[in-house]
């Protein structure tokens, strides 16, 4: 199964509320909420997931908490403290051509505008102003570099994203 088709963990099930089943809901997501919108849940852990229905959901305090079909005791819900929620990508909302999932990014090759390639995305970071690409250096890097963080700014330091090439260009010096 490609990065593309693979569930995309969007939260996690927290501690089991109250005698009736429900369990606290850690989200992912930007706007909390709308881990509710992408049904049907997957939960599960290590890639391995089961389809599940929200039978309800509330907010509770500053958070939520959800009601899953089949878990009407406590101590069934207990089973599913700590599990990933997940959703297949065709759920997820279609983006403007100037957006993209992070999934979209992981693997691409990041180069200059001189061509330098400085390797592949391996991960990306949130750091509240921006997200930052975690890029893996080529093996013989001309700086002896490993790893590189580069800001994701489009229209500053990202160049262009091109999906078809696999390729993003970066204004970038090689040697930071």
């Amino acid at each position: 199964m490609s990065n593309k088709e693979q569930p995309i963990v969007l939260g996690r099930l927290g501690a089991v509320y109250g005698i009736k089943g429900w369990l606290k809901v850690n989200s992912f997501t930007e706007d909390a909420e709308a881990v509710f919108n992408y049904q049907p849940w997957l939960i599960g852990r290590s890639g391995e997931y089961t389809s599940i229905e929200v039978t309800e959901w509330r907010r509770h305090s500053k958070s939520f908490i959800v009601k899953l079909e089949g878990y009407d005791v406590r101590e069934q819900a207990q089973s599913l403290t700590g599990m990933d929620i997940a959703a297949l990508p065709e759920v997820l909302p279609e983006l403007a051509e100037d957006e993209y999932y992070w999934r979209d990014l992981m693997g691409m090759q990041v180069v200059n505008r001189s061509g330098y390639n400085f390797g592949h995305v391996t991960d990306l970071m949130e750091t509240g102003s921006n997200d930052v690409l975690v890029v893996k250096a080529n093996l013989k890097d001309a700086f002896g570099k490993k790893e590189r963080l580069i800001p994701f700014i489009e229209s500053q330091i990202i160049d262009n994203v091109d999906r078809e090439s696999q390729t993003i260009t970066v204004d970038w010096d090689p040697s930071f």
